[in-house]
């Protein structure tokens, strides 16, 4: 997990955000130039490592009911594809028909008895594969994750 200040100088690294203190140490980003009633991407990070980043307009992320994806155990490359993607969900003008954001190219699926299987991304289409073999190819994202889940598998988060 990384440190409070290693996910405070990613949100610092990006110039269009703005960093706002709040109660109990804790420290929010804001994204002055959303398009939309939302402007928080980062929220609620505090020195205990947990944080959060605004997904609402995000799919394949799993959300509280406030659209909030919690990044405590996020990879630094993870939570900046978050923030790249929320700042890009904040960007479109609500009227236009949003793009469906996808989560990653690769993403390694688990189930409880420790089995592996990977969602690729190839080309227009989504492959399940169990190690070399091919176990399924879907159209969208959506359709391969709810595949997934149907048989008990969820993404792994590192």
């Amino acid at each position: 997990m990384l440190t409070f200040e290693e996910k405070i100088a990613i949100f610092e690294s990006y110039p269009e955000l703005t960093r706002n203190n709040v109660s109990l140490g804790r420290v929010n980003f804001l994204y002055e130039e959303s398009k939309r009633e939302k402007s928080i991407v980062g929220y609620h990070l505090h020195p205990n490592g947990n944080g959060f980043i605004f997904g609402g307009f995000i799919k394949g992320y799993k959300k509280n009911e406030k659209g909030m994806i919690n990044i405590r155990e996020f990879p630094e490359e993870d939570i900046r594809l978050v923030i790249e993607k929320s700042i890009q969900s904040l960007s479109q003008d609500p009227h236009e028909e949003l793009a469906d954001f996808e989560p990653a190219v690769e993403e390694k699926w688990m189930n409880r008895n420790l089995q592996t299987l990977m969602l690729t991304k190839e080309g227009d289409m989504w492959s399940v594969y169990a190690g070399e073999n091919l176990d399924g190819i879907f159209p969208s994202y959506n359709e391969a994750a709810s595949y997934l889940e149907e048989e008990g598998f969820t993404k792994k988060m590192y």
